[in-house]
């Protein structure tokens, strides 16, 4: 794609408003950092296979979106902020002609070229097959990471990790993903023999790995589940509640736009910060740690991507 540099004016038109200060979290780091250390973290979630901007159609999100924007958005950031990590939380695939036709490879290509970080599975990734999987994220220059699927008996074994560990300017950075219980939502013959894990147990053992054995200062959950249901079923919210050793869930599904990240505290009371921006690409989410005294403090917005 060619994407050309943004003017200031160009950029701040694409700025949200809303933001929140997060509170420092007590002692939750593996190593004390002797002079502040600031990180960005982007995401996006339920992208949908939206390349194009909406239509001007007069519809709710004439203009809003576009995978070429979100790119000149990023790249601003990236030149205004040393240290930038960039997320998905699932369903990248399905919604538009571009999967239909592809199968997948626009997007993964797409996001290769902005440069994410890392991505989790959303039940729409599913929807070509466990087969078309193991092609379009082969393409992939970035990891997908699952924790709670079981893919050791079909082809996608080997293909996807639980979790990935990023280090900047000397803070570590563990990353996990989790998906959503394919029963009654994926077409069997589309996930096959997958297995799918507990999430709770599965955060809990892999957070606690993250936090002790990889001595990471920060811990961050991908997580396709869902940001809050009414029933029993395991959403961000109830994750955060039952687990220990989570900082930030960034979450996917439910569609869900928060103008800021939500703090639900964990069992041990200190405060998990909850995000999710939406669908389609029309927003992209921006998250400012800073780093300082073993503490970290956060700040949060959702950028709103138009023309």
């Amino acid at each position: 794609m060619d994407v050309s540099a943004s003017t200031r004016r160009d950029f701040l038109k694409l700025l949200g408003t809303a933001a929140v200060i997060g509170a420092a979290t007590p002692d939750l780091l593996a190593c004390v950092h002797k002079q502040p250390v600031r990180l960005t973290i982007l995401h996006t979630n339920d992208v949908h296979s939206r390349l194009d901007p909406f239509p001007m159609d007069g519809g709710r999100n004439a203009g809003k979106g576009g995978v070429a924007r979100r790119a000149t958005l990023i790249d601003q950031i990236r030149k205004q902020e040393k240290n930038v990590l960039l997320f998905d939380a699932g369903d990248i695939f399905q919604g538009t002609p571009y999967f239909n036709l592809y199968k997948g490879e626009p997007e993964i290509l797409a996001m290769n070229r902005l440069g994410y970080d890392a991505g989790t599975l959303g039940n729409h990734d599913f929807d070509g097959g466990v087969d078309n999987m193991v092609t379009q994220f082969g393409k992939a220059t970035f990891p997908m990471l699952i924790a709670n699927y079981d893919f050791k008996n079909t082809v996608m074994d080997g293909r996807t990790k639980p979790y990935k560990v990023f280090e900047k300017d000397g803070i570590r950075v563990g990353v996990f993903g989790l998906g959503i219980k394919p029963e009654g939502l994926i077409p069997k013959d589309a996930y096959r023999e997958t297995v799918y894990l507990d999430p709770v147990e599965t955060a809990t053992t892999t957070a606690q790995q993250l936090r002790q054995q990889e001595r990471c200062d920060y811990v961050v959950c991908l997580s396709h589940l869902g940001y809050k249901y009414e029933g029993p079923t395991i959403s961000d919210t109830v994750l955060a509640g039952k687990t220990r050793n989570i900082d930030l869930i960034i979450g996917g599904h439910t569609h869900t736009f928060l103008d800021a990240p939500v703090a639900i505290n964990n069992l041990d009371g200190f405060p998990v910060w909850v995000n999710q921006v939406g669908f389609a690409g029309i927003n992209l989410g921006r998250l400012d740690l800073t780093f300082e005294r073993g503490k970290a403090s956060l700040s949060g917005q959702s950028l709103e991507i138009k023309a």
